[in-house]
C-alpha cells in the first residue's frame, strides 16, 4: 500500500533551477521529506501496536472477548497516532499553506499571506520545553497583529541535524509564499 504523506515528490531532487517543479499545484504536498526522529518514534509506535495486536490475538484466543476488544483499540489508536505522526508537517498547495500539528491542522489560503521567512531565534528542541539557538520558517499574515507560531525549526522532529535540508524546504516554502501571496 503506498504511502504518499511519508514522501516528497520525486521531483523535487531532480529539480535544480526550477524553485516549483510541480505540475498539478492544487494538491497539498510536503516539500520535503520527514526527518529520522519523526520516522523513528512512529516506526516504534508501530513495532509497540504490533505487540499489543498480539496480545489481542492472545486474549481473544483464551480469555474474554471483551478484553480482547478493548486491546484491540489500544493497538488502533496506537497505529493511529504513528500515522499522525508521520503526516505532521508544513503541507503547501495553490490554495494556500497548511501546517499539521499532532491534534490541530491550521490552513492560510495565499492571499491571508504577506510572507513567509527565515529568521535566527530561540527554538523548541524536538519540541520540548527546552529551548536553543536555531532558525524558525516564520509566516506573516495580512492584517493580523498576532504572532503565529514557527511553521518549522531546524531543531524540530523533521530537520534536526539536517540544516541543508531545513534550508532546502525552507527556500522551497517561501518560493511558493513568493509565487501565490502576490496581491
Amino acid at each position: 500500500m503506498p504511502l504518499p504523506f511519508l514522501t516528497a515528490d520525486r521531483t523535487f531532487d531532480a529539480a535544480d533551477d526550477v524553485p516549483l517543479p510541480y505540475e498539478d499545484r492544487d494538491l497539498w504536498r510536503r516539500p520535503y521529506r520527514p526527518g529520522p526522529w519523526r520516522v523513528g518514534a512512529a516506526a516504534l509506535s508501530l513495532l509497540l501496536s504490533s505487540y499489543v495486536l498480539f496480545a489481542a490475538v492472545v486474549i481473544a484466543l483464551t480469555g474474554t472477548p471483551g478484553g480482547a476488544g478493548a486491546v484491540f483499540g489500544v493497538a488502533a489508536v496506537v497505529i493511529a497516532a504513528a500515522l499522525r505522526l508521520l503526516r505532521m508537517g508544513v503541507w503547501v498547495s495553490g490554495q494556500g499553506l497548511r501546517q499539521v500539528g499532532f491534534f490541530v491542522t491550521r490552513t492560510v489560503p495565499w492571499d491571508q499571506v504577506a510572507s513567509v521567512r527565515t529568521v535566527q531565534q530561540p527554538v523548541r528542541w524536538l519540541g520540548l520545553p527546552r529551548t536553543v539557538q536555531g532558525q524558525a520558517l516564520l509566516l506573516v499574515g495580512r492584517g493580523r497583529a498576532q504572532d503565529a507560531p514557527a511553521l518549522m525549526t531546524t531543531h524540530n522532529a523533521d530537520f534536526l541535524a539536517r540544516a541543508e535540508a531545513f534550508e532546502r524546504a525552507a527556500d522551497t516554502i517561501e518560493a511558493w509564499a513568493a509565487e501565490n501571496a502576490r496581491g
